[in-house]
């Protein structure tokens, strides 16, 4: 169903073995994630504790982070895009409830209009295609320049100290089928600080990333890629 042995997923493996396993006893997709929610410590929100429900739960008309907001509940589909959204919940739900506060209170400051705004386009990038990274201040300052041969050659060494967790959940599904030109939009943590203290309104919304090529970092290309 899903390779479960690619360096990139390390974080997620453990859970989602026991969910891909549910999977293939028949269970949907919002069942799997719900089965390995109650063996842990319930995630809260301010609406309660995080659940995960068909999405034809979402009504008409409301936006989906607003569901999120107003009910605790995750609509979700039974593809494999959404099952790496709840595995992204389940292992770093503090990350992911300050992204659905932030795109609630726009929504409920804004409306949802034809264009999602600078924040709100952010927050769905990094939410889609994001990652962290922190890093040896040599390597941070490569990428953010986009030095490729000094990013993945001259600081090759300096990637055993740095830390890149993808989170991502649209990223990960495309990383199922590796190519080369996959990137990732990275926001540079510093070391050792908080990640969440990055997530501010106006930081997000002048879109800090850095583009990252994924399958060039040393240690992640496990098998060949196109």
């Amino acid at each position: 169903m899903i390779d479960l042995s690619p360096p990139w997923l390390a974080p997620y493996r453990q859970q989602a073995q026991r969910v891909v396993a549910a999977l293939k006893r028949g269970a949907s997709v919002a069942q799997a994630l719900n089965d390995e929610l109650r063996t842990a410590e319930p995630i809260r929100l301010a609406a309660g504790a995080l659940s995960f429900v068909d999405a034809a739960r979402l009504p008409a008309g409301r936006a989906y982070e607003s569901h999120i907001a107003l009910t605790a509940e995750v609509p979700t589909r039974d593809n494999r895009h959404d099952l790496f959204n709840g595995l992204v919940w389940l292992r770093f739900p503090a990350l992911k409830r300050r992204l659905n506060e932030l795109q609630a209170a726009e929504i409920a400051a804004h409306g949802v209009g034809s264009a999602r705004g600078p924040l709100r386009d952010a927050l769905t990038l990094f939410d889609e295609n994001g990652a962290l990274l922190s890093a040896p201040a040599g390597l941070a300052g490569a990428l953010r320049q986009r030095d490729w041969p000094r990013l993945f050659i001259t600081e090759r060494e300096a990637w055993r100290e740095a830390e890149l967790t993808l989170v991502g959940h649209a990223l990960l599904d495309k990383l199922t089928a590796p190519r080369k030109p996959i990137t990732a939009h990275v926001l540079i943590v510093d070391r050792g600080a908080d990640p969440l203290a990055q997530f501010s309104a106006d930081r997000l919304a002048a879109k800090p990333f850095a583009v990252l090529p994924v399958l060039g970092v040393p240690g992640v290309v496990s098998h060949p890629v196109v």
